[in-house]
């Protein structure tokens, strides 16, 4: 029986998130797993990468081989170069939250100097004024004749 270590699709069609987990290849991609090692959420900013370090060693060990997705995220976590006997990565970087009000303020303080107004270019046209411009004239219309 031939065990991968891959990823496990959950979430709605938007949102993805996924688990890594141990299964049979034989099985299907949210199939039934052996065992759940880890997390992996790409929507997050940052993502969010969880692994469980000595349950991926020992799957390794014992032979199961991961797809090209988990293995990528076992390069980040440095699981795979600690399975394989190869110095360590640089450690994750955690990115700084963005103040989204500042960046708010710059980007409309840079509108005001183009003479940006807060409503629409062109104008809506009102059903009343459209039937008011066509009621007169079938009247003049109906009154010479």
């Amino acid at each position: 029986m031939a065990v991968k270590i891959k990823l496990k699709r959950l979430g709605k069609i938007r949102s993805p998130h996924y688990r890594i987990v141990v299964a049979d290849s034989r099985t299907r991609r949210d199939g039934r797993a052996i065992e759940e090692i880890g997390l992996y959420h790409p929507v997050q900013n940052p993502s969010r990468i969880e692994v469980n370090s000595e349950r991926a060693q020992y799957w390794l060990s014992v032979g199961a081989q991961p797809t090209e997705p988990v293995m990528a995220i076992l390069k980040l976590t440095g699981d795979w170069q600690k399975h394989k006997g190869l110095p360590a990565p640089a450690p994750l970087l955690v990115a700084e939250p963005k103040d989204k009000r500042a960046a708010f303020e710059a980007f409309t303080k840079g509108l005001e100097g183009d003479d940006a107004k807060g409503e629409a270019i062109t104008p809506k046209a009102k059903k009343a004024d459209k039937k008011a411009d066509e009621a007169p004239a079938e009247s003049t219309e109906s009154t010479e004749a």
